[in-house]
């Protein structure tokens, strides 16, 4: 069962002081919490010594969206979090970049499925981060843990 809490959250979060900091926004997301459109933009400040977009910023539109859809699809009966994370800058990111965070609704049924056999397991998620001419710029990957919570 989904929570509620976390849909208040997502609503809020283009107000959390580091994505406000490092101009970060999610510009859309799906209603089922499948799905989520996070940019980022270029600004003074989020810029390193050759001008293009800080390797952080770069990560941290990346970092929380897997286990968001997760942990909101699953609901209160599973654990959630990251278990490691990867990014592999492929080209200088200069201008408004735009990452696609994803988990097809069959993938999540699946998921659980395997979770609920297995007790737990870690799952590993791709995702390419874009420029505005749609040339790759970066590619984020994420492996989530997830455990079913004991009955207790």
């Amino acid at each position: 069962m989904k929570n509620p809490q976390f849909g208040r959250l997502i609503r809020k979060i283009n107000w959390y002081p580091p994505y406000l900091g490092m101009g970060i926004r999610v510009r859309a997301y799906a209603d089922d919490f499948t799905r989520f459109e996070v940019e980022l933009r270029a600004r003074w400040y989020n810029r390193n010594l050759f001008g293009t977009h800080f390797g952080g910023a770069l990560y941290a539109m990346c970092d929380p969206f897997y286990v968001f859809i997760v942990t909101m699809n699953f609901g209160k009966d599973y654990i959630v979090w990251d278990k490691a994370a990867a990014i592999d800058f492929l080209k200088p990111a200069k201008g408004t970049i735009t990452g696609v965070f994803e988990i097809e609704p069959a993938r999540l049924d699946a998921m659980r499925a395997e979770v609920d056999e297995a007790g737990k397991k870690v799952f590993t998620f791709e995702a390419d981060l874009t420029d505005e001419a749609g040339v790759v710029v970066a590619r984020v990957h994420k492996d989530v843990y997830v455990r079913r919570k004991s009955p207790a």
